[in-house]
């Protein structure tokens, strides 16, 4: 995984609520367990009905890193894929009022990070939509900050997995990197 300690980006936007991990992909799509090769496929049944607006929508390599979602996000199955497909297609940080807990901990798995915002922030970026606003999100603090509306918000996550971000450690690379820890221990026993 990459290391993730500051990312500014501007968002791209999903006015959608409920989103579920079919809708982000599709089961027909899941014929690998690799993690690579998914992007391709993300949100592709509402691309092919043109639910997507394919003009205010990133192409892949578009500097969007950051989803802004309706509320539930990731909700539905435990899909891992969905979380392939968003990081494969570019995306780092998913923004959404209410982050289903499955799709939270896949995604903190897999170096994507979820964050829940308020309601009234998520209203505030549905408004500006067309003004390409940029987002930071420090890890390191903990905060969420648009400086074009003067807004800086905090947003919590478990100690372990944002030291495993910031270190660019899924668990068993987190295991490993205390190799000697854990022999020193078991030879003390």
């Amino acid at each position: 995984m990459e290391k993730f300690e500051r990312l500014i980006s501007n968002y791209s936007l999903l006015e959608t609520e409920n989103i579920d991990t079919d809708q982000i992909i599709p089961a027909v799509h899941l014929k690998s367990i690799e993690r690579v090769n998914f992007g391709q496929f993300l949100f592709s049944n509402w691309r092919k009905e043109d639910k997507l607006d394919l003009n205010k929508w990133p192409l892949e390599g578009s500097l969007n890193q950051i989803l802004v979602a309706g509320t539930n996000f990731g909700c539905g199955s435990s899909r891992e894929h969905a979380v392939w497909a968003l990081s494969d297609y570019g995306f780092k940080v998913v923004l959404s009022t209410q982050i289903a807990d499955i799709f939270s901990l896949n995604a903190l798995n897999n170096g994507l990070l979820p964050i829940k915002i308020s309601e009234e922030l998520y209203q505030q970026l549905v408004e500006r939509k067309n003004e390409n606003l940029e987002i930071e999100v420090n890890l390191e603090k903990q905060e969420v900050i648009i400086p074009a509306i003067n807004q800086s918000v905090p947003f919590q996550i478990s100690e372990f997995k944002r030291q495993c971000l910031m270190n660019g450690f899924d668990t068993v690379d987190y295991l490993c990197s205390i190799h000697n820890e854990i022999e020193a221990y078991e030879q003390a026993r």
